[in-house]
């Protein structure tokens, strides 16, 4: 682990030297690309830093210890201050160990998250429109931007599917793990017998892709345009501004209303393309390891049940990491850290089981 750390350090000194020099100083891209690898690797060199220079004290106040002309007092206060700097350098040690975990190549990407209906019919679409809510929420207390690409409503307030685009740091690290089947255990404002019903919805987190990323042939996309369409097929369009995309080698189809504009709803249609396309990709790559590695946390397969919310019992369960919290409401309304967090926790102890 510390000829890595050394290499990262060497590594980061010759990057700095390059950042100061005025020739690539000049070269805007080269050095932003510069500065952007020394932020990567700043967290390690500064972890480094102060897990070196808690060893030089250590080792400072065991000479001190191991030497005579020292009081009583002056002993226990160099001792406390041992045990002190001991605790520091295994919690160090740890850091260091969690910073040179191989890290997801998207996490720093923004979201598509595509949200669609499952079991249970006009159940399962109100349920579809409370996850859609839920994420809404969680990304406005994170200070993330959303954006509507698509959403299919029905007149009762639900969601058959729906399009999110959401912006912002982390928000890929942290929402991938709500990949999968969402089951909800409730009595429909339908049910007049009482009932508890159970129904579903999935939810697929894309990581944005660039054009350069996913190439994309004109003559693989077949493009049709539509009038939008409101609640119940209520126009609210006069012009044919929705836009239907229909990717022939794969099948895909993407479909996008929400603007007024028939170029900007076509755009937005090819970013959603794009992450579909770049998502089967790393879903085909995972796929080729997962017979060597298959993660605690889920394989991310949209057909895994990962989760369960029980209305009647306020309770929402995790059932890749077995947790359940009795605070349903407060889930609902977008407080989903706990669990996102209990996620990573795993996730990350999975990992280093593996460094």
């Amino acid at each position: 682990m510390f000829d890595k750390l050394d290499f990262i350090l060497e590594k980061y000194e010759e990057l700095s030297a390059k950042a100061s020099d005025p020739g690539v100083i000049a070269n805007q891209p080269e050095w932003r690309k510069i500065v952007k690898e020394m932020d990567e690797l700043d967290p390690v060199v500064r972890e480094y830093g102060a897990y070196k220079e808690n060893k030089r004290a250590l080792a400072e106040t065991e000479t001190l210890l191991d030497g005579g002309g020292l009081d009583e007092d002056e002993r226990e206060l160099f001792k406390e201050e041992l045990a002190e700097l001991k605790d520091r350098i295994a919690a160090g040690e740890e850091g260091l160990r969690v910073l040179l975990l191989p890290k997801d190549p998207n996490d720093g990407r923004n979201v598509i998250l595509e949200i669609r209906a499952g079991t249970g019919g006009e159940e399962a679409s109100l349920f579809g429109g409370d996850l859609l809510r839920m994420y809404l929420r969680y990304a406005e207390r994170r200070g993330w931007k959303t954006e509507m690409i698509d959403l299919n409503a029905t007149e009762l307030g639900g969601v058959k599917e729906a399009s999110l685009m959401i912006r912002g740091k982390g928000a890929y690290s942290r929402l991938k793990y709500e990949s999968g089947v969402h089951r909800v255990q409730r009595v429909p404002e339908t049910e007049t017998s009482g009932r508890i019903h159970t129904s579903a919805a999935t939810v697929a987190v894309l990581p944005e892709a660039d054009e350069v990323e996913v190439e994309i042939d004109p003559n693989d996309v077949r493009v049709d345009v539509f009038r939008s369409s409101g609640n119940g097929g209520q126009s609210v369009n006069t012009t044919d501004s929705a836009v239907r995309l229909t990717h022939i080698p794969t099948g895909m189809v993407v479909s996008c209303q929400d603007e007024k504009s028939q170029i900007k709803n076509k755009d937005k249609a090819f970013k959603v393309l794009r992450a579909r396309l770049y998502d089967l990709a790393i879903q085909e790559k995972n796929k080729e390891v997962s017979d060597t590695r298959r993660s605690m946390v889920g394989s991310g397969d949209r057909s895994e049940r990962i989760r369960t919310y029980n209305f009647p019992q306020g309770r929402v369960s995790d059932h890749r990491i077995g947790m359940t919290l009795y605070k349903l409401p407060q889930f609902m309304d977008g407080d989903i850290d706990e669990i996102v967090d209990g996620l990573i926790t795993n996730d990350r102890a999975e990992k280093m089981k593996e460094f």
